[in-house]
């Protein structure tokens, strides 16, 4: 058979089932690339993004840190603790409310802000002191809520205050603000429980 000037054969027409088969390869192969990377190729992302993306984890452990506080010869107790995201950074904060043991009487409080180690592994490490044992006050009503700390501190006015009679409460909230945390004192209230 001869073709004569201007006739084509047939498998040489382009028709839309032609161009929806090549249409439909080409997507298979770009998908396919997209999942098939050489090992060494790394994803690029802002900084902020990953880092956020890294830094998310489980709480710190409040038995697993060191606090600087000296009980001599007794044990440090974690009397009280929560967690949340304290900073906005995606990762959640740990806070331990922690005294010296006694088998008598009522020693100070620290209450203090962990986060996990900078490198991942190990032990906690203290973020931030809130209240220092040497402030003298202990902590009842603490809780973590919606990105703030909040307690009732109890102390005494005078040293002439018997120490198992607190005569001094203040109810304080801790939040972080402009790269550090801020202490305020909350309105007083009868009810302390749901502080």
């Amino acid at each position: 058979m001869q073709l004569s000037a201007g006739q084509d054969l047939p498998h040489t027409r382009t028709r839309a089932l032609h161009w929806l088969a090549t249409a439909a390869a080409l997507a298979a192969a770009v998908a396919t690339a997209s999942f098939v990377q050489p090992p060494d190729a790394t994803a690029t992302t802002d900084a902020a993004s990953g880092a956020r993306a890294a830094a998310v984890g489980p709480a710190p452990d409040p038995h697993a840190a060191r606090y600087p506080v000296d009980c001599g010869p007794n044990r440090l107790d974690v009397v009280d603790s929560a967690t949340g995201d304290l900073d906005g950074d995606g990762s959640p904060e740990t806070v331990a409310v922690v005294r010296c043991h006694t088998e008598t009487g009522t020693p100070p409080s620290g209450v203090y802000v962990l986060a996990r180690p900078a490198t991942g592994k190990g032990a906690p490490r203290v973020a931030a002191t809130l209240l220092a044992p040497a402030q003298q006050r202990s902590v009842e009503g603490f809780a973590v809520r919606g990105g703030a700390v909040t307690a009732t501190l109890l102390g005494y006015s005078t040293t002439d205050v018997p120490r198992c009679c607190p005569d001094v409460r203040a109810r304080t909230k801790w939040q972080w603000k402009g790269g550090k945390f801020v202490q305020s004192e909350l309105p007083a209230s009868s009810d302390t429980a749901g502080v």
